[in-house]
């Protein structure tokens, strides 16, 4: 999905660590190496470092297995991209981007309105996937050019989705690909006092998920 290039970044999210980690902490070469030990053979695809915009790509005749493509060795938006992938059903799976029209950037109110109702859950799983690797996480709006909508609202949404996901269990596929990711960077176990809002935010509608 083409969401990561020429993001609007709202709030650092994730719990920032002791130390904030080194660049060289986060390759995208190691999770490209994750995604690729986790996938390539179960599921017939693979994590790629594009060149231009993020792009799903099923195998066809030129390729025989499916592509994850993310954007220019970005790590977020390696993130991102299989995120997207995890929570794309079979059926979708045999689709350029999964069947989606994507509405670029310079979006109104309605078409952000929309933008935002699917993304909700690829962005909680992947602020879980940055908290197992131990990166700070930005929820993102990607539409510098055209209405930003409520952002709070949008940031809410995600924040609870996380509550459900941690409260619920996680899709198989991501799932695993946290326990990769927490195994890789040792970090600890997801919980719920990893996701954190701004103090000054009232997030009463999340705590009715604990």
């Amino acid at each position: 999905m083409n969401t990561s290039t020429a993001s609007t970044y709202l709030n650092d999210l994730s719990e920032p660590p002791s130390r904030e980690p080194s660049a060289e902490l986060h390759r995208y070469q190691d999770v490209v190496a994750l995604f690729d030990a986790a996938f390539k053979e179960s599921e017939n695809t693979r994590l790629i470092k594009g060149e231009g915009e993020p792009e799903y790509i099923p195998a066809n005749d030129q390729c025989d297995f499916h592509q994850v493509i993310f954007a220019h060795g970005y790590y977020a938006s390696a993130l991102h991209e299989i995120a997207h992938w995890c929570i794309a059903g079979k059926a979708r799976r045999l689709l350029n981007d999964y069947g989606y029209w994507y509405c670029p950037d310079g979006r109104n109110e309605a078409e952000q309105k929309a933008f935002e109702k699917v993304e909700v859950k690829p962005q909680a799983i992947e602020w879980a996937f940055s908290v197992a690797a131990n990166k700070r996480f930005r929820v993102s709006t990607d539409n510098l050019n055209g209405e930003q909508g409520d952002t709070q609202a949008f940031t809410l949404e995600v924040h609870q989705q996380v509550l459900r996901y941690l409260r619920d269990g996680f899709p198989p596929r991501a799932a695993l690909f946290i326990d990769a990711l927490t195994e890789f960077y040792g970090t600890a176990a997801l919980n719920i006092e990893q996701f954190r809002l701004p103090n000054e935010w009232s997030n009463s509608q999340s705590e009715d998920l604990l």
